[in-house]
């Protein structure tokens, strides 16, 4: 986690279980004894008067179970302290609460055991590597990418369940093609299959080639033969020409949403100087470059083959007895 100079010198390691409002702190010394021990408001006044407090004990390790969201503040506060960070991952967490006497699952409990695994356990932490402005950023964009990414299949999903349930010939042609904006105006203006039906294979052509010149007349004709399979109208076909719209625009929205962050991050990662190098690499772009760059070149590895255990790429030996023997991926 740190140099081993610095995890001699520490005198005081504190274990932060962090919360939203409130964070639980537990402090103790090299000794194993308790300097603090309470709730703690998610407060920059409170988080420095604690640390300033313990300074008088020497030297301090500030251990949080989360260091993103939450627990952003509580590292950013320790930093500018001057105070060393770390960061005891989840599965290590729950290993080493099996070690202590007790089923409870208490924010006290958790705060003392980060802490004592601070103490004793120094190997298990894992570095926090102070990122840059440029990460940090890049970092925000791709979370709200993978919302909107998220959203975008919900909306999808939802539209495509909608069709299948008053028209499953339909969702058959248009299902696959949700990713034509010429579809989704489509089902804007013409959100049932009773509408559809009365436009006529003509003017549905002449409709979808506004946006779709290439694709419109295949497309009405394939409409328009799904749409002679099915003539009985199923419940629920008038609520879903209310709906279908709606999530029509809310699809054609999260998309344009996405764009729109696609070029904040490609011009980030443009900017950003780890950029040749990574595109230099066959297969990487600006999308997997931002990717590389939020979660692996903001953390620190010692060598090529810890970077390859973290990507889950390093070998393990699986060997018990005569049956099972082998290298597998981890």
């Amino acid at each position: 986690m740190t140099e081993s100079s610095d995890c001699e010198s520490v005198q005081v390691f504190i274990g932060v279980d962090v919360g939203k409002d409130t964070h639980h702190a537990v402090a103790i010394n090299r000794s194993g004894k308790r300097l603090f021990d309470k709730a703690l408001p998610n407060d920059e006044n409170k988080l420095r008067s604690l640390i300033s407090d313990l300074k008088q004990h020497g030297q301090i390790l500030l251990v949080v179970d989360q260091p993103a969201t939450i627990g952003a503040l509580p590292v950013a506060v320790a930093r500018s302290e001057g105070v060393l960070v770390g960061y005891l991952p989840g599965l290590a967490m729950r290993r080493i609460a099996d070690l202590h006497a007790g089923e409870a699952k208490t924010d006290a409990r958790d705060a003392a055991i980060i802490a004592e695994a601070a103490r004793t356990l120094p190997h298990a932490l894992r570095t926090l590597k102070l990122a840059d402005e440029q990460i940090a950023e890049l970092s925000m964009l791709c979370g709200f990418d993978d919302d909107l990414a998220a959203q975008t299949t919900q909306a999808s999903n939802r539209i495509r369940g909608l069709l299948t349930q008053i028209h499953p010939a339909l969702e058959r042609v248009l299902g696959p093609r949700l990713e034509h904006p010429a579809v989704l105006d489509l089902l804007q203006r013409y959100p049932s299959p009773e509408k559809l039906a009365s436009l006529g294979e003509k003017k549905l052509a002449a409709q979808l080639c506004k946006l779709a010149p290439r694709l419109g007349k295949r497309l009405a004709a394939d409409i328009a033969q799904a749409l002679a399979e099915q003539t009985v109208v199923v419940p629920g076909t008038n609520a879903a020409a209310v709906v279908l719209p709606r999530l029509a625009l809310q699809l054609i929205t999260l998309r344009k949403q996405r764009d729109k962050v696609a070029l904040e991050v490609e011009q980030r990662v443009l900017a950003h100087p780890l950029y040749p190098v990574l595109t230099s690499m066959p297969g990487v772009g600006v999308r997997t470059a931002a990717r590389l760059l939020t979660e692996v070149a903001c953390r620190a590895f010692a060598s090529a083959a810890h970077l390859a255990a973290y990507a889950g790429l390093a070998p393990v030996t699986r060997r018990s007895g005569s049956s099972i023997r082998g290298e597998h991926p981890s």
